[in-house]
């Protein structure tokens, strides 16, 4: 068992440790660069590769993508009412509490813990956060009246277009699957790194409320996890995603998204930090809750 969960958490810390050292040693890296090419090509061929290759697990992806977006509806009243007993501003501080690292963290994990099942699974739930986020989520930041002029990311139609072709059975072109297969390759590698890179470069302000948001964000994912789990009647390796997915820290993006529309971005970068060295130390309490 422990070393299951050594060689399942050890590249997570291996290729978040490279990214940090390499940016402490004072090496360029183009964080907003990396996180578009990862944002536009990398994840959206991933996910379309990974859903066309699966073979039969459109059932259980479907359970866990509707956990997912069951586990962001969760979080978001909750969030929104704790937010509002403390006074802080919804457009500031929901989207980090309610959007976990799915991708950059939760990915690598499902990969390493279950394997290529474990990935097209962890895929089902990251495509559908993801594409909330990325709509929702930076709407929030942005202070735009509605979502719409957002929906020019290519990430909701890559999980539309392979979950079409997925549900049908239906195999596109080898030349379209080898390619965005060979682009899909570098979203994980590029993602770890970047998290690393991150971590390096952020900083900790205001500690206590940055500690409790953090353990908000944790908590939250927890019982969503579980609860959905047990709800939706979900076993094996799809429930130890979905806890996996659910308990990720901040993610990376809403640091991004702060940085952008100058919405208090040192402290989501603060959140992002805190609550990523709060995830990695439980790393293996985490994986261990969910074999």
């Amino acid at each position: 068992m422990l070393a299951d969960l050594f060689s399942t958490v050890a590249p997570i810390f291996a290729c978040a440790g490279i990214g940090y050292l390499w940016a402490r040693s004072g090496q360029p890296y183009d964080t907003k660069i990396i996180t578009k090419l990862v944002s536009y090509i990398g994840v959206p061929c991933l996910i379309f590769t990974t859903l066309v290759k699966v073979d039969g697990l459109s059932i259980e992806i479907g359970y866990v993508a509707l956990a997912a977006f069951c586990c962001v509806l969760a979080c978001t009243i909750f969030g929104a009412l704790v937010l509002r007993i403390y006074r802080l501003p919804l457009r500031t501080y929901l989207a980090p509490i309610v959007f976990s690292n799915s991708g950059n963290m939760g990915l690598p994990l499902c990969l390493f813990a279950f394997g290529e099942t474990g990935l097209a699974l962890g895929i089902g739930f990251f495509a559908v956060t993801a594409t909330i986020q990325l709509t929702f989520g930076q709407w929030l930041f942005s202070g735009l009246p509605n979502p719409i002029p957002l929906l020019k990311a290519p990430m909701p139609y890559a999980v539309a277009l392979g979950a079409i072709l997925m549900i049908f059975n239906l195999q596109p072109p080898v030349f379209l699957t080898n390619t965005t297969g060979l682009l899909g390759d570098l979203a994980i590698p590029l993602m770890m790194l970047t998290l690393g890179v991150s971590l390096a470069r952020m900083k900790v302000l205001r500690i206590s409320r940055t500690l409790n948001l953090s353990l908000l964000r944790l908590g939250m994912g927890a019982c969503a996890g579980f609860g959905l789990a047990e709800l939706f009647g979900l076993e094996g390796q799809s429930r130890g995603v979905l806890i996996i997915q659910s308990m990720m820290p901040v993610a990376v993006f809403n640091y991004l998204f702060a940085q952008y529309y100058e919405r208090d971005p040192e402290e989501i970068a603060s959140l992002v930090v805190f609550s990523s060295v709060l995830g990695l130390a439980l790393l293996p309490l985490i994986v261990f809750a969910a074999s």
